[in-house]
């Protein structure tokens, strides 16, 4: 099993919904089931266990998940399976869901149940033909790459004024400026939001120096306990969150001072606790998917340090990940903010340059994250890696992101 979660955005940039994208098999390690994809899941939805897992509290506030349903599972017992879930979710649709009775039949059923419903990858070619079941849709997903969104607009406006448009696949944020303020849509996916910063200075808040430079101290191969303890100790929050964590970690420990505090953590946990804490706070002005995905990532790349061979990196992918979206975080070029926290060579390489082997993990979680599904195969093909090792990893990253901060 694969899966992944991409999300939606409002145009102030609040995540408004999720689409869990999800692979039952590696294609490349089976071909021959390619052909019978669409009995995948005929029992049951694949990939609702991502959602269970994490939590669907865990996920962004109010936001809706888009779940794909295929022309089989379809007629599975949706209701039973998602009844805890129900008013979060949307159902996801496509043109393998066919123009015929029995599919009008049980979409008009699903609506019935409560059900939103939802439809993406459908031809221009198709949208008249597929009018009855198109007025049952609650959202149209558009490829902005294959549609051009501006037109189809205007079309759904008079022709299904009750659907809620969408506009997928953005490449940059000059076309997400574009279109943001137009009415007529109502969420945005794509790339737009994790583009890279290339230039521009932005003037950091004291606070953030603050933690910019514990990030820096801890950062350093034997760094001294008490002055972190000591930067600590200008920040409320933080102190209460380290004593939270001390808590957690040592049973029946009075913590004396905050120097204490950060002895009874010592070095290795104090520095991960850190540059978990730190990041989470300096995302806290972003949109509030960085901050998961920067977290997600950090995990996600931990738990598959094994898997590739690194096991004894693991603490290195861990900033690996945590890291990888400094740049969007401070609002700098990616090298300038790993300077600021002055972060290994090796993990500088990797982020930035895509060299050694910690980058190999990295690009790996891109493939994923991206639903890259045929790359993301062919690497577990190459590596010799199942698909149950790196769902296993993945599980794991998203568990560890609900008990930590929920």
């Amino acid at each position: 099993m694969l899966a992944t979660l991409i999300p939606f955005f409002d145009r102030d940039m609040k995540v408004s919904a999720y689409s869990l994208f999800s692979q039952k098999e590696n294609y490349l390690l089976n071909p021959e089931l390619q052909g019978l994809a669409v009995l995948d899941g005929a029992g049951r939805i694949d990939g609702l266990e991502i959602i269970k897992n994490i939590g669907i509290d865990t996920l962004s506030p109010d936001s809706k998940v888009f779940l794909p349903i295929g022309p089989i599972n379809v007629f599975s017992d949706i209701e039973s399976q998602t009844e805890d879930m129900k008013d979060r979710l949307v159902l996801l649709f496509d043109k393998a869901i066919a123009n015929r009775d029995d599919y009008k039949k049980r979409l008009a059923q699903l609506k019935e149940n409560g059900y939103q419903l939802a439809m993406m990858k459908l031809p221009i070619s198709e949208f008249e033909n597929y009018k009855e079941i198109l007025d049952t849709m609650d959202y149209i997903i558009l490829d902005c790459k294959r549609v051009d969104v501006m037109t189809a607009k205007i079309y759904f406006a008079h022709r299904y004024p009750n659907i809620e448009v969408c506009v997928g696949n953005i490449e940059n944020q000059e076309m997400f400026d574009k279109i943001k303020d137009d009415e007529s849509f109502c969420m945005f996916e794509g790339n737009f939001f994790r583009i890279p910063v290339t230039k521009g200075q932005t003037k950091i808040e004291p606070l953030k120096v603050n933690y910019l430079e514990l990030m820096k101290i801890v950062n350093d191969d034997d760094y001294e306990l008490t002055q972190a303890a000591d930067i600590i100790g200008r920040d409320t929050a933080l102190v209460l969150s380290l004593l939270e964590m001390v808590n957690k970690t040592a049973v029946n420990s009075e913590v004396k001072s905050i120097r204490h505090a950060a002895a009874i953590l010592g070095q290795k946990e104090l520095k991960k606790w850190i540059n978990t804490v730190i990041t989470k706070e300096l995302c806290a002005d972003r949109p509030n998917e960085i901050t998961r995905e920067s977290l997600l990532r950090a995990k996600f790349a931990e738990c598959l340090a094994p898997a590739f061979g690194l096991a004894q990196k693991a603490q290195e992918l861990f900033l690996l990940g945590l890291f990888s979206v400094l740049d969007i975080i401070l609002n700098v070029p990616l090298k300038e903010a790993l300077g600021r926290v002055n972060v290994a060579k090796e993990i500088s390489d990797a982020l930035i340059d895509h060299k050694g082997d910690l980058a190999e993990v990295y690009d790996f979680m891109l493939y994923y994250e991206n639903a890259d599904w045929q790359e993301v195969g062919r690497q577990l093909v190459m590596k010799n890696i199942g698909t149950n090792t790196i769902f296993g990893a993945y599980t794991e990253a998203v568990k560890w992101y609900k008990e930590m901060f929920f």
